[in-house]
């Protein structure tokens, strides 16, 4: 029996069952352990331990489902045993309470029900229905159930399976009783489910999964990742705890995770399942397993198929379609309601004006060009630069780059429109620096929705993208360096080759003052 002196304590010569609170339930049981008095004999203790263990179990047992969300029908077990390790314990239990009688004078030694023990050898047997083996077990198998041994459903196979494990063992404690009502204190048991049961193992503290995710999300923006503090990704997190029913990242494995992303597959489209929600918890959980949290990655194979999307033509503007945006964007005029007052900020007029033009003869992202500010544009020279930088928002590869202005936008008065903003923001109203790429963010939005709204994107065509597209394919037909041009979109390199060596501000001026002018007239 000495698997079940694990959970043993011996203080100042007397001796107590021990158990660790999950630190996530600690808030409820209102402890850190919980302990139950054995007495001063070693011999006798080790006898109690089993159902001291047992009823301690059960107390945080009953604190799990306290904290499990009401939706969830059926917690999974805190305290896992398999079939012959249930049945092993209920042996040793079962001895134990026999020992605690025949200390009591009161109790009555020499029967044994040959009834019972006929329904026990059925019940061992496969003889018995379900509802037959319920009367006959059933009671010992809700106290196992209770203690967070088990969740088996009744009348399932694994049930049966415990129900018939549970007669062995109390077939096993009947025999050993009779034989110590004769004097035999040394019988051992003779079946081999319970003669060849081995103990569990010490189980290791639960790891909380939300203190996982917020350990997780803290590395990675001290490293300088996650520059919205992982906002955009707890949605991920509350939705894994969600359809677990517990938060203990230990008990979390392949099979839960698949089950999971089917049931995500259900209103999210493949892509994001895929690209937010399977890679958000690899990562998190390659995370742990490095910096030894848990064992293993268990989502490490867990993937989503995603359709490869079906091009039905060219990803960028077309030069009729880059003109017609163009003029549109460059003759806004924003609408006055039926008082003719104006609704919309400068800064939202400004951004529909500019945005279209620069994104045209750069290649940037949309939000870089909306989290401008006009510190961010200076000249070098006789040559108007704007640098793209994180300090202003969020930037994809990480650090800033300059880039130079194509002489339209300058003929257009840029320069003197970024020196009328004077400070801060060209293109949206915010103050707090720490709000700046949100605020971007909704700018780019806003012109993505007018641009559809005005019938200016076709069909296939995202509007945030496809100057990206267009420039990249100006540049190729232009027999462009992909290194400069690389440089110039924010595009990291392909090669290890490319990360020597600086893209100069000469080289890019070379590539852009290739690009022709618009016709806007």
């Amino acid at each position: 029996m000495a698997g079940a002196q694990r959970y043993l304590l011996n203080r100042d010569g007397r001796f107590f069952a021990r158990l660790v609170v999950p630190k996530d339930l600690r808030p409820i049981v209102g402890k850190s352990e919980l302990r139950a008095p054995l007495g001063p004999d070693r011999r006798t203790a080790v006898k109690l331990l089993p159902g001291a263990v047992a009823q301690l179990q059960h107390q945080i047992a009953q604190a799990e489902r306290q904290a499990a969300p009401a939706n969830v029908a059926t917690a999974p077990s805190r305290y896992p045993l398999a079939p012959d390790q249930i049945a092993l314990s209920h042996y040793h239990q079962r001895l134990a309470l026999d020992d605690e009688l025949r200390n009591d004078v009161r109790h009555s030694f020499g029967y044994v029900d040959d009834v019972l023990v006929q329904r026990l050898r059925d019940g061992m047997a496969g003889k018995l229905t379900d509802v037959e083996l319920a009367l006959l077990i059933g009671p010992r198998i809700e106290r196992f159930r209770a203690a967070g041994n088990l969740t088996a459903e009744p009348g399932s196979d694994e049930w049966r399976h415990i129900a018939r494990a549970l007669c062995v063992a109390e077939f096993e404690a009947l025999s050993r009783v009779a034989e110590r009502d004769e004097g035999d204190f040394i019988g051992k048991p003779e079946h081999p489910l319970i003669a060849n049961a081995v103990p569990p193992e010490d189980q290791p503290e639960p790891v909380s999964l939300s203190k996982l995710w917020d350990d997780y999300i803290k590395a990675r923006t001290t490293a300088g990742f996650m520059k919205d503090g992982g906002k955009r990704m707890r949605p991920v997190a509350a939705s894994l705890r969600k359809f677990l029913g517990h938060n203990d990242a230990r008990q979390v494995t392949k099979k839960n995770l698949l089950d999971w992303r089917d049931q995500l597959l259900v209103s999210l489209s493949a892509k994001t399942v895929s690209d937010m929600y399977l890679s958000a918890v690899r990562s998190l959980f390659q995370w742990a397993h490095e910096n030894e949290r848990l064992p293993g990655n268990s989502a490490a194979t867990v993937k989503q198929a995603k359709p490869k999307k079906q091009r039905v033509r060219e990803a960028g503007y077309t030069d009729a379609e880059a003109v017609a945006v163009l003029k549109a964007s460059r003759s806004y005029q924003p609408n006055a309601d039926g008082l003719g007052r104006i609704r919309e900020t400068p800064a939202s007029v400004n951004a529909k004006r500019w945005v279209p033009i620069i994104c045209a003869f750069t290649g940037a992202r949309v939000s870089e060009i909306t989290q401008l500010r006009a510190e961010d544009v200076r000249k070098d020279g006789e040559r108007l630069i704007i640098r793209i930088t994180p300090d202003a928002g969020t930037v994809k590869a990480g650090g800033y780059r300059d880039v130079p202005l194509h002489r339209q936008i300058v003929a257009l008065g840029f320069d003197d429109f970024a020196k009328g903003v004077g400070q801060g923001p060209l293109f949206h109203n915010g103050t707090d620096p720490e709000k700046y790429a949100a605020k971007a963010v909704r700018m780019t939005n806003q012109v993505g929705t007018w641009l559809q709204q005005s019938g200016l994107v076709p069909a296939g065509v995202q509007p945030n993208y496809a100057w990206r597209h267009r420039f990249k394919t100006q540049a190729r037909d232009m027999g462009a360096d992909t290194r400069v041009v690389d440089g110039i979109q924010g595009h990291a390199g392909r090669t290890a080759s490319d990360g020597y060596g600086d893209v100069s501000i000469a080289a890019k001026i070379r590539v852009i003052d290739q690009l022709p002018e618009y016709p806007l007239v």
